[in-house]
């Protein structure tokens, strides 16, 4: 017996239509408890999407699946294994065979193990890092590995390094260095985070490719509105527990219209005394360019105090890296006709004196902050600006920090490791680490990703709450405009990139 894996033998496979069978499992995993045994089938050619908010059991019950957790009873049956079986005589384990593409996955790149967030701006330190490339070398059949470029639409990335990749690009790096294997399955954990409305009716057609590749898909996701459109069947979860499992269409699913009690938050005055300036960011004639490219020139944007903007454009905009000169990551942010909060860039003041006035989250921040430190410390570091806690906070602060928690309705995570909760926890963390200190200047780079509709509503009204703050300016980063807050007075749109050599 091998861990409640059961392989049917092979001569019924001909006769038989299902990919893995769950029966009355139960795993063997602290501090999680199933209401009840778990049964769940599934066929081959079906494609699954597993829905529920954050918290519900999605990611647990897909890593039951692979293999990845032992069982207390019940047995997880695995008839396609018997094909694969068939072709060695060594042991062979699920997980060898379904690949998991979620936004952890990015540390599978052992080159991002040490890395830190503002490297990816230093160019002197690019060039340490493979390129796209190199990562995706293949020792055979090198036909596969150019079909594989070419589903995931990365030919024009090859050269550039890994380290400069934006999120929405490290995915589909991701997912092609996963389709390199072979895989029978895949499983998707939110496949549209931070993709575009052209990205994300690109995605569509790479999951039909991965179809007709004979590869089962497995997608999970917390927004109804990102189930994707080849699903045929869904399954719902709340809790650890089945809501409908079954045929997939919208109607059938059953989605509550969450009513939060009445919001209030009152933020703390600033910590800093002196607000004596007329525009927080003016940009003249800046461009956007990294690893030897002009990606956006002649820009130029102003931002008074007060004012609450929206940014927006395509994935490979620039986007992120027009705010890393804002929040004082990029150094070339120095040799721009750039002033901050009224003054010239490179004028001198250091980075922490442009940190202490913004309140900064994105997911390349939610990618390089891996602190091994408790949900508390993460929310308390936003004091500070830094990546883990290393000054002690008052017991304001710290009741402060326990009380926007709350707010966001993950008070009960904070003596628990910040490494040890799920992507969507962390998220809000970094949302509240963001906020703390209520800032002059609040940057939130799609903060939105990987979030429920309940914990999306909580944030937005905190938003709300901060923008009614006459003296308070906002940059807020979405692909999705029903998201843009209602205190957003103002757009500045980036254009799909006219990329061109610098001559510089």
């Amino acid at each position: 017996m091998t861990n409640n894996v059961y392989l049917c033998h092979y001569s019924e496979w001909s006769f038989m239509e299902d990919f893995i069978r769950l029966c009355e499992v139960l795993p063997r995993v602290p501090d999680v408890v199933f209401s009840q045994p778990f049964t769940f089938t599934m066929r081959k050619n079906e494609i699954w999407t597993f829905y529920g908010p954050n918290g519900s059991g999605k990611s647990l019950l897909s890593e039951i699946i692979s293999g990845r957790y032992g069982l207390s009873s019940g047995r997880i049956e695995y008839p396609f294994m018997e094909e694969e079986r068939a072709k060695t005589t060594q042991f062979i384990y699920p997980r060898q065979f379904i690949q998991t593409i979620h936004f952890q996955s990015t540390y599978s790149f052992s080159d991002f193990r040490d890395a830190y967030y503002q490297q990816r701006f230093n160019v002197y330190e690019v060039d340490w890092y493979p390129t796209v490339d190199a990562v995706l070398q293949v020792r055979d059949d090198v036909a596969w590995r150019e079909q594989v470029i070419d589903i995931f639409s990365l030919r024009c990335l090859l050269n550039h390094r890994l380290i400069t990749l934006s999120s929405g690009q490290l995915r589909r790096l991701l997912m092609a260095k996963a389709l390199l294997d072979k895989p029978r399955m895949m499983v998707f954990d939110n496949p549209f985070i931070g993709l575009d409305k052209e990205t994300r009716l690109q995605m569509e057609g790479v999951f039909a490719a991965l179809m007709q590749q004979g590869i089962q898909l497995l997608f999970l996701v917390a927004d109804a509105r990102d189930i994707p459109m080849c699903t045929t069947h869904v399954l719902q979860l709340e809790k650890l527990t089945p809501v409908y499992v079954g045929p997939y269409h919208p109607s059938l699913l059953q989605i509550e219209k969450d009513v939060l009690p009445p919001f209030s938050y009152a933020f703390t005055p600033s910590q800093l005394g002196n607000e004596d300036y007329r525009n927080v960011v003016e940009m003249r004639h800046v461009c956007i360019q990294y690893d030897g490219m002009v990606f956006q020139s002649d820009i130029n944007w102003q931002i008074g105090k007060g004012e609450k903007w929206a940014l927006l454009g395509p994935n490979g905009s620039g986007k992120s890296t027009l705010l890393s000169y804002i929040f004082a990551d990029n150094p070339q942010g120095y040799s721009l006709s750039l002033w901050l909060f009224d003054r010239k860039r490179g004028s001198g003041e250091s980075i922490w004196d442009i940190k202490k006035r913004i309140g900064y989250t994105s997911s390349e921040m939610h990618l390089y902050y891996r602190e091994n430190v408790s949900c508390l410390k993460v929310v308390e570091s936003g004091y500070f600006d830094s990546v883990g806690l290393y000054c002690r906070c008052t017991e304001q602060q710290q009741q402060h920090a326990l009380v926007l928690m709350k707010q966001l309705g993950v008070a009960h995570l904070a003596e628990r490791s910040f490494l040890k909760v799920s992507s969507g926890e962390q998220r809000l963390l970094l949302f509240a680490r963001a906020l703390i200190k209520n800032p002059q200047l609040l940057i939130l780079d799609e903060p939105f990703h990987g979030l429920d509709k309940r914990n999306k509503q909580r944030c937005l009204e905190l938003i709300e709450c901060y923008g009614s703050q006459h003296s308070k300016s906002l940059i807020f980063v979405t692909h999705y405009q029903q998201e843009i807050p209602a205190c957003v007075q103002h757009v500045y749109q980036l254009e799909a990139p006219q990329i061109l050599k610098n001559r510089t």
